[in-house]
């Protein structure tokens, strides 16, 4: 039963991070990190994201535009870009150490000692990559609430709100942070006896031979 329970944690964790992984891709590569709407104009809403702002109209669609210099970029966004790249990265690592980690695989399952580093480094690389998430997406957030309260921008002058990008990456980032958490917690656990191998069923066949006969086991 605690086999089983420690299991299906690792699985949750694993999963939870997997999500969290995928999320923190979409949210990169996502251009609604910034919501402008106009008042003057209702059928043109604009979108700003780490590598292009975006223009929608109902007559014409999207039409998007990429950056073209990344040092004319805001401090923030050069900053998100890098550490959104690095999330990513460290996302992925953490999915290929912990997924060897995981009890249900038999992969160096000689190795406990292997397995439970390689389940803890997981976890950690996955608090990273949620941390590395969470700082580009509360930073942006932080700058935009900054910016709409503004006392010296006339008031009609349109404000950037917050996107929809932006909550995804609070989702990515948390759902990495407790992915990560459920990883370590059962990492540290003590780790339940392995199911009874061929070798086991085999000893305990040759001691119940020798009971038959009425002789004692050759070991003792």
């Amino acid at each position: 039963m605690a086999l089983v329970f420690r299991v299906a944690t690792q699985l949750v964790g694993l999963s939870l991070s997997l999500l969290g992984w995928v999320l923190s891709i979409i949210t990169t590569y996502l251009p609604h990190w910034k919501n402008l709407n106009l008042d003057l104009n209702e059928m043109e809403n604009w979108t700003m994201g780490l590598w292009q702002a975006c223009v929608v109209q109902e007559e014409v669609g999207r039409q998007c535009k990429d950056f073209e210099s990344f040092l004319a970029l805001p401090a923030e966004l050069r900053i998100s870009r890098i550490l959104m790249f690095l999330s990513n990265g460290l996302g992925l690592l953490g999915l290929l150490a912990s997924g060897f980690g995981l009890d249900c695989l038999r992969v160096g399952e000689t190795r406990p000692g292997l397995k439970k580093g390689l389940l803890i480094l997981g976890g950690t690389v996955f608090w990273a990559a949620g941390v590395a998430t969470l700082v580009p997406v509360s930073w942006v957030a932080h700058v935009t609430v900054q910016e709409f309260w503004d006392e010296t921008m006339p008031e009609i002058v349109p404000r950037w709100e917050f996107g929809e990008a932006l909550f995804l990456g609070w989702s990515a980032g948390f759902s990495l942070l407790l992915g990560g958490c459920l990883l370590n917690c059962v990492a540290c656990t003590t780790q339940a006896a392995p199911a009874p191998g061929p070798y086991t069923v085999a000893e305990m066949q040759i001691q119940c031979l020798y009971l038959e006969n009425g002789t004692a086991d050759p070991r003792v």
